[in-house]
């Protein structure tokens, strides 16, 4: 069988690389991080600039952790156009590699099978990854890195350990060079999917390397992770069967859409189910605008830091599947009052619409009135036409304008973040 190459490209500190190119600075040699100068100094930094991390500024930061004796530029969030650099990089990748053998991982990160286009452009990996990572930095100004592996995995820690060291962005990795340099690197939470929480665990086993990882026996590993176990094992020796094409082709067995947000302050209970109805009307919205109907929906409400208690939740199942915010929002508030107690201050909301199916699924009861169903349907609609055309602040309801209420912020945001645009 033919052995695979694959890329795993990433862009070098994107946000704040953006910010630098728009003020025409080096991203390389300016002290830069993006943040939010509105909000308090326990904000995080959305990303900080190579030279801030030089200086020993971490990524994902708060902004009063930043030294005070270092003099550097905040820039606000502008996440629209990160978007739009983020599109114009990925039709970069499109001049080399067709979109079939492309994942998007994330915004600023994409892997790519390029196994057969060696042949065809006559180059060696390295030479093509220099010339895409070359075509990024002359268009846009970003620099990028490129991790190159014989399978995914290999890519991913190539590029994650390997490739910000080398002098020329690039990282490479074989099964066999696997082993021969990173077998006894430290720490394991450089290591693609291996978190703080996984780290812990294995380092109560005695495991502190990917080598002792591989040494262990591998009984042990099951009893304590399970299924989970076996890609643990997998990784350790360098290894993953996942291609590109097995990820174009997954398919979930179940669906759900949700919406979560950190609040600006603690509320009180009425303001956070006040919280809770708008996010119910604005799934509902989402829902109509898929063509999806659901019959479960899940609620999260985690409480104020200041107070040492874990959040509630709780779900309900409708009376039949559908769409309609007039018919769900008595079923979300009165869940609301059932599970969160209304003398504590709430700080995270996460809404869920679990089990979404295609609306030509619907089935009407003798609960529901089919035509003031239909009848809304045709309404939420008309109010998605409106707000793609003008805007989603063009039309508001009345709790949208209420003390509290977070809708009209939010809509100016993308990912919780401004989006740059008025």
């Amino acid at each position: 069988m033919k052995d695979r190459t694959y890329f795993c490209i990433d862009l070098k500190s994107f946000y704040a690389s953006v910010e630098c190119v728009e003020r025409g600075l080096d991203a390389l040699k300016t002290r830069l991080v993006v943040a939010d100068p509105e909000r308090s100094e326990k904000t995080i930094c959305l990303a900080v600039s190579p030279a801030m991390k030089e200086a020993g500024v971490h990524n994902r930061c708060r902004v009063f952790e930043i030294p005070e004796h270092l003099d550097y530029i905040m820039a606000p969030p502008r996440m629209q156009l990160y978007i739009d650099y983020s599109a114009k990089i990925y039709s970069i990748y499109l001049k080399y590699v067709a979109k079939e053998d492309i994942h998007v991982y994330s915004i600023d990160e994409a892997f790519f099978d390029v196994t057969d286009y060696l042949e065809m452009y006559q180059m060696s990996a390295r030479e093509l990854a220099l010339t895409i990572m070359q075509d990024i930095l002359s268009q846009t100004g970003i620099t990028a890195t490129c991790g190159i592996g014989t399978n995914l995995y290999l890519a991913k820690v190539a590029l994650d350990i390997l490739a910000k060291h080398a002098p020329d962005f690039i990282g490479m990795l074989d099964e066999e060079g696997y082993r021969r340099e990173l077998w006894d690197y430290r720490p394991l939470t450089d290591f693609w999917r291996i978190g703080r929480g996984i780290a812990a665990r294995l380092e109560s086993f005695g495991i502190y390397t990917m080598k002792d990882l591989a040494e262990v026996e591998e009984d042990r590993l099951y009893r304590a992770f399970g299924v989970d176990a076996e890609l643990l094992i997998d990784h350790a020796y360098g290894r993953e069967i996942t291609t590109i094409r097995d990820i174009k082709m997954y398919r979930p067995k179940n669906n759900s859409i949700s919406s979560g947000q950190v609040l600006s302050r603690d509320y009180g209970f009425e303001e956070g189910c006040l919280i809770v109805k708008e996010m119910t009307d604005l799934l509902c919205l989402e829902l109509v605008d898929k063509g999806l109907i659901t019959q479960q929906v899940h609620l999260y409400v985690g409480y104020s830091n200041r107070v040492e208690m874990s959040g509630a939740k709780g779900h309900v199942n409708l009376q039949t599947a559908g769409s309609s915010a007039k018919m769900m929002l008595p079923y979300v508030e009165k869940l609301y009052r059932e599970i969160v107690r209304p003398d504590i201050p709430i700080r995270r909301i996460t809404l869920t619409f679990a089990d979404v199916t295609d609306e030509t699924y619907r089935q009407y009861d003798l609960f529901y009135d089919a035509e003031e169903l239909e009848r809304e349907k045709k309404m939420q609609k008309a109010m998605l036409s409106i707000k793609k055309k003008f805007g989603n602040n063009a039309i508001l309801k009345g709790m949208n304008l209420q003390e509290g209420a977070t809708t009209r912020e939010r809509n100016q945001q993308i990912g919780g973040h401004k989006s740059g645009k008025s």
